[in-house]
């Protein structure tokens, strides 16, 4: 594993002596990533100017693709990215305080980035900020969502621009209400998907409580990711602090690995064992039906089970570990949010009822379109990602 490791961030220039090709190599990062969003963000115009249903994948059956499972790993990775900086910077527990700025930074990329992607899935998406303001809705789930992400995001840009001034009093509040405001935002996204009673496989109050656990183990593993990579990088020397911060972080992410790990296993056991109609036929697609790859290798075994047995075989000490622990994780929790969204449509809600010229299962691909929307969304992430490491100095908490 060490050496397989060690070849796999060779690929990384090492030594003082190589600021030039680090210099270059972040400019070809730049172009690229710059090239790929574009080209993302022309394809999502495209079909919102040609129509959804010229364009998409999905139908009336299955409304939510691959564009929706985007959007819920972006916001479910910013709530986390921002529960993780508060336990260092609102709560003042030293050993996550050296990760606290950039993960403020992260999630709100992250949260823009999702918001990018899902502005191209709604088919009219002008009319959503009208909408939201004049034709408001305090019944609805989805009304609130939209509210609660738009003050979180506000909040964090605040509070990260009070951290670049210095200002750590209202950063620490602005901070607070972040989070509030963040856990609130996503346990509602989770209750957009637990209250839909038409959708068995979504249908429970678990839903908003394994959503929060699941952002916390999703912020953990982006933390760790992007850490390790900007040092590795730079060629910049990982401080004992720092190196403490990264180590107590991929603990929090170990254990709430196991968390949701729980969770999962007890959906298993209700799907299979449980008398709902439609959920053991969604839970059947997953175990040993068409998805049976995506939740088996990608959702339990790189998502969790991996990542988990990697930090444990190393008691979170070595941090190359980690980050291979962590490019699992980030990996793994795509194919959940991808599985949980399209998954629970695939049960028609008239299903086993005998009727004429209706189909016993839906069926959903993904168009080349919603694929380069998708690659378009996660270039935009990267880009900032790295346009923030070169204009706020790494986030410097200590010396490199």
């Amino acid at each position: 594993m060490s050496s397989y490791i060690d070849a796999v961030l060779s690929i990384f220039p090492k030594g003082g002596g190589l600021q030039v090709e680090r210099k270059k190599l972040f400019a070809l990062s730049v172009a690229v990533l710059a090239i790929l969003a574009l080209v993302g963000i022309g394809s999502g115009l495209y079909a919102l100017y040609a129509g959804h249903e010229h364009t998409l994948g999905t139908s009336r059956g299955v409304p939510w693709g691959i564009l929706i499972a985007t959007y819920v790993f972006f916001v479910v990775t910013s709530t986390g990215l921002c529960i993780v900086s508060s336990i260092g910077h609102v709560f003042g527990f030293e050993d996550f305080a050296p990760i606290a700025k950039r993960a403020v930074f992260l999630s709100i990329v992250t949260i823009v980035s999702g918001f990018l992607v899902i502005a191209f899935e709604i088919e009219n998406t002008w009319r959503m900020p009208i909408a939201l303001v004049l034709g408001f809705n305090l019944t609805s789930n989805i009304w609130w969502m939209g509210t609660l992400y738009g003050l979180y995001m506000v909040f964090m840009i605040i509070e990260f621009i009070m951290l670049q001034l210095d200002k750590h009093q209202l950063a620490t509040a602005c901070g607070l209400a972040g989070l509030l405001t963040g856990i609130a935002a996503h346990s509602n996204l989770g209750a957009v998907f637990g209250l839909i009673g038409g959708r068995e496989f979504w249908h429970g109050p678990y839903m908003p409580v394994y959503f929060i656990a699941s952002a916390a183990m999703s912020g953990c593993v982006a933390i760790l990711f992007f850490t390790y990579l900007t040092y590795r990088f730079n060629g910049w020397t990982i401080g004992d602090k720092l190196k403490a911060s990264l180590q107590s972080v991929a603990k929090l992410a170990a254990l709430m690995m196991a968390v949701v790990l729980f969770f999962v296993t007890w959906k298993m056991i209700a799907g299979v064992t449980g008398e709902i109609p439609g959920e053991y036929e969604s839970m059947a697609y997953l175990l040993h039906g068409p998805y049976t790859v995506n939740f088996w290798i990608g959702e339990i075994t790189l998502g969790l089970v991996l990542p988990f047995l990697l930090i444990l075989s190393v008691k979170a000490a070595s941090l190359r570990v980690i980050f291979i622990a962590s490019i699992a994780g980030m990996i793994g929790i795509f194919f959940m949010r991808y599985d949980l969204v399209v998954v629970g449509q695939l049960v028609p809600p008239f299903a086993g009822m005998g009727l004429v010229d209706y189909p016993e299962m839906f069926s959903y691909r993904p168009s080349c379109l919603e694929w380069l929307t998708t690659m378009g969304g996660f270039a935009f992430c990267g880009l900032f990602f790295l346009l923030g490491e070169k204009y706020f100095r790494g986030h410097m908490s200590e010396g490199h």
